[in-house]
């Protein structure tokens, strides 16, 4: 049995507290907005670093998918991220963490750009003109963000990963980097066609990342998408291919480079 099946499965605003959370940093805060696109109030947690409350800075930001696991072991499927602990280990250089909530069961629709014949989905347009329409404002003027294309980046891993790369392709004037993690590419063979004919911004940064012990589709797949990449002008050295010896499947790959993943990315000196 393949790995693909474990991870099948106006603003009205409310705040939460997540004290009650066992392994949430104090730099993790949240709240609840209206997504209409998904007919549903959406969840979202956000680190903020530690020098949000005594600076005048502004700060890049990156969206996530799949908050659940990274932040908490509580909300976690099989363990987290560990987002907030690493950051603030780092000291700099600073982002804001924009966590969304998956959706449950409705995950696979959301996660996914086009269905897949056997599994459904495909309504991941919805779930991303709520993030760039109703969910990016919102942040850009409720906190010190530095909105404009280089310092907004988006990642995540498995169907996180597939849905990140197709928003780094819908919204180029959106997203300037992205984190790609184990991605399922596998999902559907639009995704190759969608890169092949979409306009490509050559300058984004793009940091692929999977384990050499995921699906036995898993790094042909984003080696193919790599070469298709390159034959479209993609720069590279704004891009990385990372494979892990011996890295599964799960939140401990993830967690384990995400460091590593989120320097490369946030280090990029049109930023500054």
């Amino acid at each position: 049995m393949k790995i693909r099946l474990l991870f099948l499965f106006t603003f009205y605003l409310i705040t939460f507290n997540l004290q009650s959370q066992s392994t949430a940093s104090a730099q993790v805060s949240g709240f609840q907005i209206e997504a209409p696109q998904l007919d549903t109030l959406k969840k979202i947690w956000i680190y903020l670093p530690k020098t949000y409350k005594t600076s005048k800075k502004r700060y890049p930001v990156i969206y996530m998918h799949d908050a659940q696991n990274l932040f908490d072991r509580e909300t976690s499927f099989v363990g987290e991220w560990e987002i907030d602990e690493t950051l603030d280990s780092l000291e700099i250089p600073e982002a804001i963490i924009v966590g969304i909530e998956h959706g449950g069961e409705k995950r696979l629709d959301e996660l996914t750009p086009f269905p897949n014949e056997k599994y459904g989905g495909g309504k991941g347009d919805s779930y991303l003109e709520f993030l760039t329409q109703n969910l990016k404002p919102h942040i850009d003027s409720t906190y010190r963000t530095k909105a404009d294309i280089q310092n907004t980046g988006i990642f995540g891993s498995s169907l996180g990963g597939l849905i990140s790369f197709y928003a780094l392709l819908k919204y180029p004037e959106t997203f300037g980097m992205a984190g790609i993690y184990s991605p399922s590419f596998w999902f559907t063979e639009k995704i190759y066609e969608y890169a092949r004919e979409k306009k490509l911004n050559t300058n984004a940064r793009i940091s692929f990342l999977v384990g050499t012990e995921e699906s036995e589709e898993m790094i042909p797949d984003m080696k193919r998408m790599i070469e298709l990449l390159t034959a479209r002008g993609m720069k590279a050295e704004n891009f990385q291919a990372v494979y892990v010896e011996g890295g599964k499947h799960n939140e401990a790959l993830w967690r384990q480079n995400f460091a590593k993943t989120y320097l490369w990315l946030i280090n990029n000196k049109s930023l500054e």
